[in-house]
């Protein structure tokens, strides 16, 4: 039983505090009127406490004394939500006056919970983080099925009306965010931002077409990167640039970030279809592809005339985007990356049909071949058949590689001649694979959730375009011009970028070993750091401070006076720093060290590792929205839509 289960059921406050700190405290034993409870946190020093059944005072006074963060986060939890009920922004309903709402007594006799019942509160909280984590429309509290399954496993719930959640929870939830965020970046020195654009005509969105995101990434006082998407705001079906970049300037005013931007990260064609680009002709099934072989197929039909159009119009909003944001803006390079490997596989249409066949004949093992043979050979997601990240080009690859290692064995168990692979396409897929292993390991390398800053950038073009270089086939050599075209076109520009070259640099992992031309890089690094620095002077002594012992009267003559710490140029810092090894230490936990002895440098790179090479949270929650709230399955009202990304794209501060 887990710290104060017991209190779950009774009403009022006790059962308030005694759930927030469940957590905390586990029940060891009960006597009379008093609960002995011992204390989660000071494992593995066993500390049982004795608290009245009726109150939670001591569990208090506890984590206060012993536990002064955890009791500082209760304390602030609390305050946030009280602003929000003080700020007006949730408003109290008044209390159904149905029977159901009443005492009542249900089939089995047992009354139903009021909505101040603690147990009421937390099963209503648990259905909205259902729906904001799962994308799910807030209708589905009305349907029927929903509705008997709350009944089955709890008579006592009384179901909370749609309006409840989306004029009450969920405004709640989203203020709650806003202060949390708020508060957090007023402590941030600098910051860099993500732009998402979005446009979709799966959801019907009576406001616009589509949705901007606006994702801030900054580095704590404590040297911890985060991430909060500042707000979702809709586009209107004819893009208005000059809008949009006002609507930027309201945010990073509302969260008081004006002047603390460093960077600014867009889509180097922030008005180019972001559907999922996958193999030509590598089509799962059972996986939703269908939906999705239309969407790339109508993308790439988008090349008539009328679309020529519209291009010329995106590469003109594109253009004022540009003049705005100035040096600000960078291109995002997950997205440049991916847009590199699109193109070097189209410059081979020869191989779709190789890779149509290689996809029919996964298609037909995953629906005849048990799993425990599958499971011989794939691994264990793909052994259950094809994911919805089998989307992506570079899990098909994996896919298509793991069939490779065991096609003989897949071929013996398999009775379709007609799809086995010949040994042509075999050694072609296989000379695939090996042209696009770097492309799938940067990738997976941008992918996910988890941050990483552009110093990977530099390092991975370099690796790529070595690579392409060396690499020698014989089927696939069109693909390898392709490839080595785009990574010209579209990030060699990184190799000579500034920023760039400073975020490698202080990189510990990297430094410069990589340069061919250290001299060069050296002093373009000292003069891009002195743009973002400012000089360190040594702290004023205070008057009240007490003098060190070596510095009174006679009586410690005998110490050695310490000679005064100088502090040191950018050159010299640098110069320091290159020569220490290389090391693998992660870069933010290497300049929290380092940050005394290397002043001016840990000032540039609190501000370089901000930026992102990875794509955002909320960009994932786009391509999901389009899929999850399709017009036949409900409408939802387009601020409804707003909430539940901004919640989504949030949900770790809420419910970490």
């Amino acid at each position: 039983m887990d710290a104060c289960s017991v209190a779950m059921g009774r009403k009022g406050k006790v059962g308030f505090y005694a759930w927030r700190f469940r957590r905390h405290f586990t029940i060891q034993e009960e006597r009379g009127n008093n609960l002995y409870v011992q204390c989660n946190l000071c494992l593995p020093t066993k500390n049982v406490l004795s608290t009245p059944k009726t109150s939670c005072s001591n569990l208090k006074k506890h984590l206060d004394r012993k536990h002064q963060e955890m009791y500082d986060e209760f304390l602030r939890k609390k305050d946030v939500k009280r602003e929000a009920y003080a700020s007006g922004t949730v408003q109290t309903y008044a209390p159904m006056r149905d029977a159901s709402r009443t005492a009542t007594q249900s089939g089995s006799g047992t009354g139903k919970f009021d909505r101040s019942d603690p147990r009421q509160s937390l099963i209503s909280e648990t259905i909205a983080k259902m729906i904001i984590r799962d994308l799910q429309p807030v209708q589905i509290v009305e349907n029927e099925g929903f509705r008997e399954l709350l009944q089955l496993l709890e008579p006592r719930y009384v179901p909370e009306p749609s309006h409840y959640i989306q004029q009450q929870l969920l405004p709640a939830y989203a203020y709650q965010v806003q202060v949390a965020t708020k508060l957090a970046l007023s402590g941030a020195e600098s910051c860099s931002v993500t732009l998402d654009l979005w446009r979709s005509n799966a959801v019907s969105l009576n406001a616009g077409s589509g949705y901007m995101g606006v994702t801030c990434h900054f580095i704590t006082t404590d040297w911890q990167i985060k991430s909060a998407l500042l707000a979702c705001l809709p586009l209107p079906s004819q893009t208005d640039t000059q809008r949009m970049l006002n609507d930027f300037d309201e945010i990073s005013h509302a969260n008081g970030i004006s002047g603390k931007v460093f960077r600014i990260v867009l889509d180097p064609s922030p008005y180019e279809s972001r559907s999922a680009f996958r193999l030509p002709g590598f089509y799962l099934h059972g996986n939703g592809d269908v939906d999705d072989e239309e969407e790339e197929d109508s993308s790439d039909e988008e090349t008539g005339p009328g679309v020529g159009k519209e291009d010329v119009s995106g590469a003109e909003e594109d253009n004022s985007v540009n003049q705005f944001l100035a040096r600000c803006r960078i291109d995002c390079f997950a997205r440049s990356l991916g847009q590199c490997v699109r193109e070097g596989i189209r410059s081979s249409p020869h191989l779709s049909i190789t890779l149509t066949k290689a996809a029919c004949f996964y298609n037909y093992i995953i629906a005849t071949v048990t799993a425990e043979k599958l499971a011989q050979v794939f691994s264990p997601g793909n052994g259950q058949g094809p994911s919805a990240s089998d989307r992506h080009w570079n899990t098909q690859l994996k896919t298509m590689r793991q069939m490779l290692e065991s096609v003989d064995f897949l071929e013996d168990i398999v009775d379709r001649n007609d799809l086995a692979l010949n040994s042509v396409e075999k050694a072609m897929l296989r000379e695939l694979v090996e042209v696009l292993e770097p492309f799938e390991e940067a990738t997976d390398m941008v992918k996910g959730d988890k941050h990483v800053s552009i110093s990977l950038a530099l390092p991975s073009v370099l690796g790529l375009r070595k690579h392409l270089a060396e690499i020698v086939t014989h089927q696939c050599t069109g693909i390898v011009t392709g490839l080595s075209q785009a990574l010209d076109r579209r990030l060699a520009g990184i190799l000579e970028d500034p920023l760039y070259v400073t975020a490698t640099t202080l990189d510990p992992q990297f430094k410069l070993s990589w340069s061919s031309d250290r001299d060069w890089h050296k002093q373009v690094l000292l003069e891009e750091v002195g743009k973002h620095t400012q000089a360190v002077s040594p702290p004023e002594p205070s008057l009240d401070t007490q003098p060190s012992p070596s510095k009174r009267s006679r009586l410690f003559s005998f110490i050695k006076q310490r000679p005064t710490t100088q502090a040191k140029s950018m050159e010299q810092e640098l110069s320091a720093y290159l020569l220490e090894e290389p090391t693998d230490e992660d870069p933010l936990q290497y300049w929290k060290r380092k940050s005394i002895d290397f002043p001016l440098l840990s000032q540039v790179a609190k501000k370089v590792f901000t930026v992102p090479a990875t794509a955002t949270t909320v960009e994932r929650i786009f391509s999901l929205v389009g899929k999850t709230l399709r017009p036949e399955r409900c409408r939802p009202l387009p601020k409804n839509l707003e909430t539940l990304i901004y919640l989504k794209a949030n949900y770790s501060i809420l419910w970490s």
